[in-house]
C-alpha cells in the first residue's frame, strides 16, 4: 500500500509471461489483504499482450495500459479501499539469486524507481540477471513449447511486500 514509503510497495515476480493468468493470481492474493482491487494498469513494454479484463475473486478487474506514464517495470493495482500498489515487475526469466536481490531492494524504503533498480541490477551482476532455467531453454528446443508454458502458469508467482 503506498504510503510514502518510496515509489515501491513491494516486487512482483511471476512465473510466465502470461499476463491474463499471472494478474489474476497476483490479484487473487492481493484482494483481500487490500481491499477489492478494481483497476490494474500495465506498461506493455514487455508483454506481448494485454487483457482488457482478468478474473480477480469472482469479479472481473480492468486491465490498462501506459507506455509513457507508468515505468515498464512496474504494474500498479488500485483498491476504492485502500489505495494502490506500486510493484517492480521481475522478468519471469529472471535467474533466482538475482530476483531475490531485486525483491530485497524492491521492499526497501528507497527513492530508487522500478527501472532504477532493474539497470543497477544488470550494472552490478550483468548476465546473471536474465539466466534462463535451462528446463525452460530444453523444453523450448524440443519443441514442446506449450508444455512449459502450461506448467510454468500452474506454479504461483512470488511476491514480496514492504510493510
Amino acid at each position: 500500500m503506498s504510503t510514502s514509503r518510496g515509489p515501491l510497495d513491494g516486487a512482483w515476480w511471476p512465473r510466465s509471461r502470461d499476463l491474463t493468468h499471472e494478474l489474476s493470481a497476483l490479484a487473487d492474493v492481493l484482494d483481500p489483504l487490500s481491499g477489492r482491487i478494481t483497476r490494474i494498469a500495465v506498461n506493455p513494454t514487455y508483454w506481448s499482450a494485454i487483457p482488457s479484463r482478468v478474473p480477480v475473486n469472482g469479479h472481473m478487474v480492468r486491465v490498462g495500459w501506459f507506455t509513457t506514464e507508468l515505468d515498464p517495470h512496474k504494474i500498479l493495482l488500485l483498491s476504492h479501499t485502500t489505495g494502490s500498489w506500486n510493484l517492480l515487475v521481475i522478468p519471469p526469466e529472471t535467474s533466482a539469486p538475482a530476483a531475490a536481490r531485486l525483491l530485497a531492494a524492491a521492499s526497501d524504503s528507497s527513492d530508487s524507481t522500478a527501472s532504477a533498480l532493474m539497470a543497477a541490477e544488470h550494472a552490478l551482476h550483468g548476465s546473471s540477471m536474465t539466466a534462463l532455467n535451462q528446463n525452460s531453454e530444453e523444453t523450448w528446443e524440443d519443441g514442446d513449447h506449450t508444455s512449459f508454458y502450461r506448467a510454468a502458469a500452474a506454479r504461483p508467482c512470488r511476491l514480496i511486500m514492504a510493510k
